[in-house]
């Protein structure tokens, strides 16, 4: 199979241009109340919360990271789907082998009922050779509904493989899957299509023009449907998708590295597009009436991405070094982008590096590096909560003086695993 279409993921190139935001400082901004909610078993080094409902429970993919931890194609060893809630772990299991066996995560993953979404590894070999789930098994990877302690998979549209990104308050999900039919832009691994899932049943969403391949990576609870259309290596636009109808989001005359990541109840949606002269991508804004508003990228990073969006149209996202490494994590509100490290004290002991997801509350989740202490360099989820405190000394204080590991964007989505669908050459 295509290595392309395999590692689809954040590749973040290397660019001569800087977006440069407004950029304030924190004592304008609230800061936050840090929690390690660390990882799912004593010996994992790595893990991230990628989904947030409103009553705070994250969902998390959790596992082994294989050093060195910033090298580009850095693996997961082995990972799991866990929710997080009031600060326990629940491991939600496989549909592989009870012991051995891996499951996965993207963005939109749990809703406030706590059901929660994702991808798994069976016990059965991919007949295709593929290792879509991206542990290095090759099993067929499939999406799963977790739903009242149990998993279970949910259908394909005729392939071995596929992935649930985001569900919302109605029971409704989105993601991908694969065809009967080979992709005839890296044949023969089959075709790609953005999915609905409606009480268990598949419902495939519609592509741009004559795409072959698509992904729906975040839905709201009127059913609206964000993600990209594209080929077997370019993701060429963000797509919003109603009533089975797909719509092409704006973007800045590039068709390469447009995503729609996240979209709420009010139709404002959140992703990335690519500059107008192609150097890099960056976090972008749709309205429902289709304006693009690019939010810009912190001074001294290469790009940044926006994947978390609510209500009152706060937006969180994340930045990247010119390395590919997760390298922060933002809020952009009242058309401000702040770097998450400088409202975060000091002494919380976790460098920031990326934002995931925002919800009702202001509440964001996360993942950081730990600083110090016998598990420094591990990444670990994090949940900020909102506080009216001042910060004194923030962590981007320290930061700034003191050198910190960091993470690949494929370490953490590696392969197909979150973020992106597609890795883009």
């Amino acid at each position: 199979m295509s290595t392309f279409k395999q590692l689809r993921n954040f590749w973040i190139p290397l660019v001569t241009t800087i977006i440069l935001a407004c950029f304030n400082n924190a004592a304008a901004q609230v800061s936050y109340k840090v929690t390690d909610l660390g990882t799912n078993k004593g010996n994992d080094n790595f893990s991230m919360a990628m989904g947030l409902n409103n009553q705070g429970w994250t969902e998390n993919m959790d596992g082994f990271v294989n050093p060195p931890e910033n090298n580009l194609f850095t693996t997961v060893a082995r990972g799991r789907a866990v929710i997080n809630r009031d600060g326990r772990n629940i491991d939600l299991g496989t549909l592989g082998k009870p012991d051995s066996g891996n499951s996965w995560i993207n963005w939109g993953g749990i809703n406030d009922r706590g059901e929660a979404v994702g991808m798994s590894e069976t016990a059965v070999p991919d007949p295709n050779g593929e290792d879509i789930c991206g542990f290095g098994t090759f099993l067929t990877c499939v999406p799963f509904l977790w739903r009242d302690g149990h998993m279970n998979a949910l259908p394909t549209v005729g392939g071995n493989n596929g992935q649930a990104s985001a569900i919302n308050n109605r029971g409704e999900a989105v993601g991908f899957a694969e065809t009967a039919n080979p992709d005839p832009t890296c044949p023969p691994t089959p075709a790609d299509l953005p999915v609905l899932w409606v009480k268990g049943q598949a419902q495939p969403l519609p592509t741009i023009g004559t795409d072959p391949d698509g992904t729906a990576f975040g839905t709201n609870d009127l059913g609206q449907a964000v993600g990209y259309s594209g080929d077997c290596f370019t993701a060429k636009h963000a797509v919003m998708w109603q009533n089975g109808t797909a719509f092409p989001l704006k973007d800045l005359g590039v068709e390469r590295s447009n995503f729609g990541f996240a979209i709420n109840n009010q139709g404002q949606i959140v992703g990335q597009v690519r500059t107008a002269d192609g150097s890099t991508r960056v976090a972008s804004l749709w309205q429902p009436d289709g304006t693009l508003t690019v939010l810009g990228i912190l001074p001294g990073e290469s790009a940044s991405s926006a994947t978390g969006i609510n209500s009152k149209g706060q937006v969180v996202g994340s930045t990247f070094d010119s390395g590919f490494n997760w390298s922060g994590g933002f809020i952009w509100q009242n058309h401000v982008l702040t770097d998450l490290n400088t409202l975060i004290p000091e002494d919380s002991n976790l460098l920031i590096i990326n934002a995931s997801n925002i919800n009702e509350r202001g509440q964001i989740s996360g993942m950081a590096t730990v600083v110090t202490g016998p598990h420094a360099g591990d990444i670990h989820s994090i949940l900020l909560t909102p506080v009216d405190a001042s910060v004194g000394r923030s962590m981007a204080d320290f930061a700034r003086t003191h050198p910190h590991s960091s993470l690949s964007g494929n370490a953490c989505n590696h392969l197909r695993s979150f973020g992106p669908g597609r890795f883009e050459r």
